[in-house]
Parts: structure tokens; C-alpha cells; sequence
């Protein structure tokens, strides 16, 4: 079992900035997969970045590439999403899922998910 805490959303300025932390418990950090995802009202989830690896590559939706940063720190169990340039569009719930999805952006596959987010960037 993996238990996953995100933090750190909020109201925020259109151009400004976030760090989402997303806490992991319970198996080994370093096994799945982890991914943010986010979802506005009257949407469906969607795929905002994900981190494989504890070290390696990331991977970004075409719509946050540039802005958004996705880390993490295995020493801390604990998974980051820095948010830079924040536009109204990405007002959401934003979620940390962590798992082992034969298709890294699509939600199937991730077993575990946080409770959610609130970020809202104001015009």
C-alpha cells in the first residue's frame, strides 16, 4: 500500500508561481511510477507530468511544458510539481498518483492517488 499527501496549492495571481509537494508512505517510493494529474470542473482527469523514475526522465503535457517542473526526492519520499507562469486555464484540482500504468499519461494503471489540490489562478 501507498499512501500519497499532496500540499502546497492555493489562489494565486495569474504569472505567478506554485510548488505542489505530493508525500508518499508505506511501499517503496523508488518502485512506481509517479505522475500530477489535474482536473477542472465539468472535465475529465488529465495528465499534467510524471517521473517514471526516481532519477530520469520526465515527461510533460504539451499544455504546461516550459512552465511546469515535476521532481522528486527519494531521501524524503517526496514528490514536487513546481509551477511557474500560471495562467487562469490551469485552475484545477491537482493530483499525485503513483503506480506502474503501461501508459504513462493515462490515469489507468496508477493505483494510488492523493485526495487533491486546489489551485486557482486568478485573472
Amino acid at each position: 500500500q501507498v499512501q500519497l499527501v499532496e500540499s502546497g496549492g492555493g489562489l494565486v495571481q495569474a504569472g505567478g508561481s506554485l510548488r505542489l509537494s505530493c508525500a508518499a508512505s508505506g511501499r517503496t517510493f523508488s518502485s512506481y511510477a509517479m505522475g500530477w494529474f489535474r482536473q477542472a470542473p465539468g472535465k475529465e482527469r488529465e495528465f499534467v507530468a510524471v517521473m517514471p523514475r526516481s532519477i530520469g526522465p520526465t515527461y510533460y503535457a504539451d499544455s504546461v511544458k516550459g512552465r511546469f517542473t515535476i521532481s522528486r526526492d527519494g531521501a524524503k519520499n517526496t514528490m514536487y510539481l513546481q509551477m511557474n507562469s500560471l495562467k487562469p486555464e490551469d485552475t484545477a484540482v491537482y493530483y499525485c498518483a503513483a503506480g506502474s500504468p503501461i501508459l504513462l499519461k493515462n490515469t489507468a494503471g496508477y493505483n494510488y492517488w492523493g485526495q487533491g489540490t486546489q489551485v486557482t489562478v486568478s485573472s
